[in-house]
């Protein structure tokens, strides 16, 4: 072989070598911009909020906004929705459900007890339950009516507002107030008893940050429990039904 041949062979050898370690220089897209970029195509309207692997490899969560969480194939042509099961020895599991029960749980452990309306056990507190309310809606009120043995049951009730009406609307305004009071478990429970209170709307209130977070949180009307794990429990409790579902004698 002659020396010009030997050399143009090695020129292309090299040249093949650089190409290959270019490549694998640049990391692939990851699963997640994949994801993204497929579905975003697809539906400009969806806000993606997180996309993040599933408990089944090659599966990813993809949380849409406040909505429904959709299950997608790591290459982003394939999409599902619905609940994600795990069989095992102790039954069948939702994961989809505990998964929003987590999500739950983050959004209000980051909200501040002094931002709620909190009615605390004068003895010990075994448990607290958080509870988006609206002033105006019967079983609210009824609810209310339920604190008391809830606290002496030990439970401490802690209040998230959730105008239904949304904000702006006179529920908001009577929320806002009781927020706003220099006793705000007395305004509380005075519109609870469907008295009236001064209307006083201050500025940097928490309901409208308060009433997002209720929709975030899977919130569709009041009143709505939710538990120290997260779990949603929709709708009025008495006291004693409450206590059964917490393990409370």
């Amino acid at each position: 072989m002659k020396v010009a041949q030997i050399r143009n062979q090695l020129v292309l050898l090299l040249g093949s070598v650089l190409i290959l370690s270019q490549a694998l220089a640049q990391p692939p897209d990851s699963a997640e911009a994949i994801i993204r970029g497929k579905l975003q195509q697809a539906r400009p309207d969806f806000q993606i909020s997180s996309v993040q692997p599933s408990v089944v490899d090659g599966i990813y969560e993809v949380q849409i906004g406040s909505g429904p969480v959709l299950y997608a194939t790591a290459d982003g042509d394939f999409f599902f929705l619905g609940d994600l099961f795990s069989v095992g020895v102790s039954g069948i599991v939702n994961l989809a459900v505990q998964q929003r029960d987590r999500t739950r749980k983050t959004l209000i452990d980051a909200v501040s007890i002094e931002d709620m309306v909190v009615f605390s056990p004068e003895r010990e507190t075994r448990t607290h339950v958080t509870v988006f309310t609206d002033v105006d809606c019967f079983y609210c009120q009824k609810f209310h009516k339920e604190v008391p043995a809830m606290n002496a049951k030990g439970i401490e009730v802690r209040y998230l507002a959730y105008p239904r009406s949304g904000i702006g609307g006179e529920s908001y305004r009577k929320i806002a107030s009781a927020w706003c009071a220099k006793d705000r478990r007395k305004a509380m429970t005075m519109l609870k008893n469907r008295e009236s209170i001064p209307d006083n709307v201050c500025a940097n209130n928490p309901v409208a940050d308060q009433f997002m977070i209720g929709q975030q949180a899977g919130v569709r009307g009041t009143p709505a429990l939710v538990l120290e794990s997260g779990e949603l429990l929709p709708g009025y409790l008495s006291a004693d039904d409450l206590a059964g579902r917490l393990g409370i004698n």
